[in-house]
């Protein structure tokens, strides 16, 4: 399946070069990965990047540094073709719970982020509207978070965050306890992000294989090596690298009815167990 979409890669956003975290034993050993701006003539096409791999190998410790909010025991991260090390803030967390201000408005909320960059309250006032409705909000703008859905509420945290942070974004389990039609409203929020912002870039963490696909345009596979004697080795890297734009998978409407699409969750399914 060939993608029917012309694109050019642009400049380097994010650089994981060579990331190792260890407690006495390696949790990550070597981690490296990049994104690149992907540029499509005509359109906003930011950059979604899915990290899949099984519970407890290692994906939090990497989100944490790629958060700035962990050092890593070597390498590092790296923003924009910087060689300064990620700092916290510079890349907006979205956690699994959402969390906003109880007694702040939906607007209070997003101003108490916005106004963490912009020069005057009404630049602060005027960013955070603009983004309330790009994520069709803006009549939620009084409401305040205890009377939000939960599929509200993680728009409302991810307009905040983008407001707050320089166009990168770390979700962390998205779609973990959700039902299908719930995942598929996710699915469309992140896949929204991409198109407000060139910049835009999103990096899910996640074991939901096929919500990965059909978000993603790059997905990285997080596992172990393994000895001569078929031993896992400590410490988790990269084992691959999925292009699904090559692959013809990535900005298509209702991929996962392709034939493409379910070949390759069975390929990811399969490689799963080696992890």
């Amino acid at each position: 399946m060939n993608t029917p979409f012309p694109y050019r890669v642009g400049e380097r956003l994010v650089s994981i070069d060579n990331v190792c975290v260890s407690y006495g034993r390696p949790v990550l050993r070597g981690v490296t990965a990049h994104i690149d701006n992907i540029i499509r003539d005509g359109m906003a096409q930011g950059q979604v990047v899915c990290l899949l791999g099984p519970s407890g190998i290692g994906k939090t410790q990497l989100f944490r540094c790629v958060a700035g909010l962990q050092k890593p025991t070597s390498g590092g991260v790296y923003l924009n073709g910087k060689r300064t090390p990620v700092a916290p803030g510079e890349v907006g967390v979205v956690a699994q719970a959402y969390p906003l201000l109880s007694h702040r408005s939906v607007l209070g909320n997003l101003l108490v982020a916005a106004r963490r960059k912009c020069t005057s309250a009404r630049e602060a006032q005027d960013k955070s509207m603009a983004m309330l409705e790009e994520f069709g909000m803006a009549d939620k703008a009084l409401a305040y978070p205890a009377s939000l859905s939960g599929g509200q509420r993680q728009r409302v945290a991810i307009a905040q965050q983008l407001l707050c942070s320089s166009h990168f974004l770390l979700m962390d389990e998205p779609f973990s306890g959700l039902d299908p039609q719930a995942k598929s409203t996710v699915c469309d929020t992140i896949l929204k992000v991409a198109t407000v912002d060139e910049l835009n870039t999103t990096i899910v963490i996640t074991h939901d294989i096929d919500s990965a696909i059909r978000i993603a345009d790059t997905i990285w596979v997080l596992g172990r090596d393994f000895d001569a004697q078929g031993q896992p080795m400590p410490g988790a890297r990269i084992q691959s690298t999925v292009d699904l734009i090559s692959r013809g998978l990535a900005w298509h409407q209702d991929i996962e009815s392709s034939p493409a699409f379910f070949a390759l969750s069975k390929e990811l399914k399969k490689q799963f167990v080696t992890l």
